[in-house]
């Protein structure tokens, strides 16, 4: 139990180191690594097992990492987020847990939201990128209709989204929910 309590404070701090060298490596590269995504789950288990308990620690895990992982992975399967990015989120739910992934991805979702609204407002793309969303929502709402595909125009970009993911989890750690 001695243990359990000593490695317990070593969770917010590992999982803030985490999150920075992803958004550090994404903003370098557009790319968060398998080793790091890989890593942080599979250094997360064990202590989770000996800060919950063997049973409980291993469930605390695989119920935070599934957590994060679901909760991106449809932006993933309709091409809005890269994988890496969904790995990331499943480290953080399994250091964090749960609930607290959930926080976060809301939090993650707010931040970069915001942040793709001031890109697409910043590179002149609000009107094309407005009508390229109605074309989706038509073509999704209306039955048997397909997307029209509206006039070719440069893109607002791509978000390196480790950085929004590392902002969201800073966030509610330090907002103390």
């Amino acid at each position: 139990m001695q243990a359990a309590t000593a490695l317990a404070p070593l969770v917010g701090p590992a999982t803030i180191g985490i999150v920075l060298t992803a958004a550090a490596i994404d903003l370098d590269r557009r790319r968060i690594p398998n080793w790091l995504t890989f890593g942080a789950w599979i250094a997360a288990l064990p202590l989770m097992a000996t800060i919950h308990g063997p049973a409980a620690g291993s469930l605390a895990w695989l119920y935070g990492w599934t957590v994060g992982l679901v909760l991106f992975l449809p932006f993933y399967l309709m091409r809005g987020m890269a994988a890496g990015d969904v790995k990331l989120m499943a480290a953080v739910g399994a250091w964090l847990g749960g609930s607290m992934a959930l926080k976060i991805a809301l939090a993650t979702c707010v931040i970069g939201g915001a942040w793709a609204l001031v890109q697409v407002l910043a590179t002149g793309q609000g009107r094309s990128t407005l009508a390229r969303v109605g074309h989706m929502l038509i073509a999704a709402l209306v039955p048997g209709s397909r997307p029209v595909q509206p006039q070719a125009e440069a893109s607002a970009g791509s978000l390196p989204y480790g950085v929004a993911i590392a902002a969201g989890t800073l966030t509610m750690l330090f907002a103390g929910t």
